[in-house]
């Protein structure tokens, strides 16, 4: 298994500890300080990528749990609503984003902003966060944004705009636990619900319908 380089910075400073404390003697310490470490680095890991579909899929970006399903205004998008699907990320949940889909990255906006609990309706709107909006090969624009938590202390993404990317690609990390926010056009049938669980980039979330999206509750 793979592990994301934002991880050194923590495990190895409690790898070092753990050391310091077997050399004193302090041995239950050392094996609290060591276990701590290798918390911290599972927390870090990248799980591989298998999906095999169709390449009008739109993949979950993020591992959690669905919390909402709604319908929000993104200008960048155009002057009609998108579907949101709104992923929350536990502790205990992977923190690596991939990709939804295949395309160049348009823009990728950043703003600052409070900790609140990733869990609240507002947070999209007042944590740190940052948007990033892929143009499809068939000109569909898919948004992605990574939203900052209570104890999440910084959004990190790996693309910019005017960059390509494929299906599935890492394309960021949210220190702890966070939300991810997938954006689709309003024509789009969302496969998902509230409630659950979605795994990143296996799980299936949306495709392209010329059918009228269905409410989602």
């Amino acid at each position: 298994m793979r592990f994301a380089h934002e991880a050194w910075p923590f495990v190895l400073p409690l790898v070092a500890l753990s050391a310091i404390l077997a050399w004193a003697g302090w041995s239950w310490s050392s094996a609290l300080a060591f276990v701590l470490a290798i918390g911290m680095l599972i927390f870090f890991r990248i799980p591989s990528f298998r999906f095999v579909g169709t390449e009008d899929a739109i993949l979950a970006p993020a591992w959690g749990l669905v919390t909402r399903i709604d319908s929000v205004m993104i200008p960048e998008l155009g002057a009609q609503p998108a579907q949101r699907i709104v992923t929350f990320l536990s502790l205990f949940d992977v923190h690596v984003q991939r990709s939804p889909c295949a395309g160049r990255v348009m823009k990728s906006r950043y703003a600052r902003g409070r900790k609140v609990a990733a869990f609240r309706a507002d947070a999209g709107e007042i944590n740190e966060r940052r948007m990033t909006i892929l143009q499809r090969e068939d000109g569909d624009c898919i948004a992605l944004t990574q939203i900052a938590g209570l104890v999440a202390r910084r959004v990190v993404t790996y693309v910019a705009a005017g960059v390509d990317v494929d299906r599935g690609q890492l394309i960021g990390l949210i220190r702890f636990g966070s939300r991810v926010d997938l954006i689709v056009p309003a024509t789009y049938a969302v496969l998902v619900k509230a409630g659950q669980r979605v795994r990143g980039g296996a799980t299936i979330m949306a495709r392209p319908s010329l059918e009228p999206p269905r409410s989602q509750s």
